[in-house]
């Protein structure tokens, strides 16, 4: 790895951060074919590791995988390097979309556009419950992990951490019980040692960095500025947030929605379509988020100046943590890659995620083809449910159209959303 010049390390990950289409799945895929495949740069079970360990971490999965592997590879400037190359181009992109549905959302064709990629996103994200589903779910524990963790969610409305970390006590338990009466277990491999000078130093770094923000926005503009809310809410959300993107996604999008108010169910879909659009993490869509919270909240300054602040803000104390906890843990991981209870933990953490997606498909799916819905709540139960007779048939229709699509054409994620888009545009125009 030592012998991998930094140069050609930093082509790649120009390339991996311009082709990240997909969400996590196809960037994960795309980092294991180049890495692993193509330029044989870590063998097939040292990147798996890496996978398992930014499972459990809050935030983007993909963006901490190439963060990782840059510092496997090149130490602290290469995680640097891969993370902010994973990042920047669905940064710029996505910024320049959303200052176009802010500018054009108000047009006919603009609103079709948004109209058929909801039903597109519907389709990508059951897409990936059953993709992830396909590989989590091995075994009898793996799947009743995940229809708890379902259950937990979206019937009982327990925190996210709650459920995620569940889990990993639970399939560290049992790798435990396991190991105690004489169970079978993988032969351990010889590995080497891991030094990589500055890795704790960057953490530091990384941390300071991330608290000063928050403190220096507390105090000059008072906790109820809406700079301040987002840069507590995306920071909150970066700690709390287990189990990958669209665990991500659930949460900031019932809190951006509900409590918070900055935008509408319909419009979190939107932004996810454009996120869906670009390159990068899908959890960029916190970007679409930020951008609208400081557009629709600007006082002092120009409403577009302040929502280019908020975006800005809004990326940099979202990723910013995630630095923090590759440079903080990997060292530590490395070391553990043979320990049998904590790859039994990090798997079972993976099939929760499974349950987690499934609470977001369900949650997106009602907001989005229900324009009423109730809330069901009592004996411990608090969920929402929607009224039948308020569906969307258009965009039902749609959708149904959109799964088939996915399901049964095998279709890529850019065709089906130009598709989408170009069907919403069609019922928009003559429909009106």
């Amino acid at each position: 790895m030592n012998q991998i010049p930094f140069r050609e390390a930093l082509a790649v990950w120009f390339r991996i951060g311009l082709l990240s289409f997909g969400g996590p799945a196809g960037q994960i895929a795309l980092m294991h074919r180049i890495i692993v495949d193509e330029k044989k740069w870590l063998p097939e079970n040292r990147f798996l590791h890496a996978l398992n360990y930014c499972m459990l971490l809050p935030g983007p999965e993909a963006q901490q995988l190439a963060t990782y592997v840059g510092w496997l590879l090149h130490g602290v400037r290469g995680g640097v390097v891969a993370g902010v190359l994973f990042i920047l181009p669905g940064a710029l992109a996505i910024f320049l979309l959303t200052w176009a549905y802010v500018a054009l959302g108000d047009l006919t064709l603009t609103e079709g556009v948004f109209f058929g990629l909801k039903a597109a996103v519907l389709a990508i994200v059951a897409q990936a419950l059953w993709r992830i589903g396909q590989r989590a779910l091995t075994g009898v524990l793996k799947p009743a992990l995940a229809v708890a963790g379902f259950l937990a969610l979206f019937v009982f409305s327990v925190p996210f951490p709650i459920v995620v970390l569940g889990a990993g006590v639970i399939g560290f338990a049992v790798a435990k019980h396991l190991a105690a009466n004489g169970a079978a277990q993988e032969p351990s491999e010889v590995i080497e040692t891991i030094h990589r000078p500055g890795t704790k130093r960057a953490a530091f770094i990384s941390f300071v960095l991330w608290i000063a923000t928050i403190a220096i926005l507390l105090l000059a503009l008072g906790p109820d500025n809406v700079f301040s809310q987002i840069a507590v809410f995306f920071s909150t959300m970066a700690t709390v947030t287990f189990g990958g993107a669209y665990a991500v996604l659930a949460y900031v999008a019932q809190q951006g929605v509900e409590h918070y108010q900055w935008l509408q169910p319909g419009e979190m879909l939107e932004g996810l379509g454009l996120a869906e659009t670009t390159p990068g993490p899908l959890i960029l869509v916190t970007q679409f988020v930020g951008f609208l919270a400081a557009y629709r909240e600007a006082t002092m300054i120009s409403p577009l100046f302040a929502a280019f602040l908020g975006a800005l803000l809004t990326t940099w104390v979202t990723f910013l943590p995630c630095f923090l906890w590759i440079f903080a843990g990997a060292p530590y991981v490395e070391k553990l890659r043979n320990n049998q209870a904590i790859s039994s933990a990090l798997a079972a953490i993976t099939a929760v995620v499974v349950g987690v997606i499934a609470n977001l498909a369900l949650w997106f799916a009602v907001a989005a083809l229900f324009s009423e819905q109730f809330t069901v709540s009592g004996y411990g139960v608090d969920m929402r449910l929607p009224y039948l007779n308020s569906v969307d048939w258009p965009l039902l229709t749609l959708s149904a159209i959109a799964f088939i699509a996915v399901f049964r054409l095998k279709l890529g994620v850019l065709s089906l959303i130009g598709s989408m888009a170009g069907l919403g545009v069609l019922w928009t125009v003559f429909a009106g």
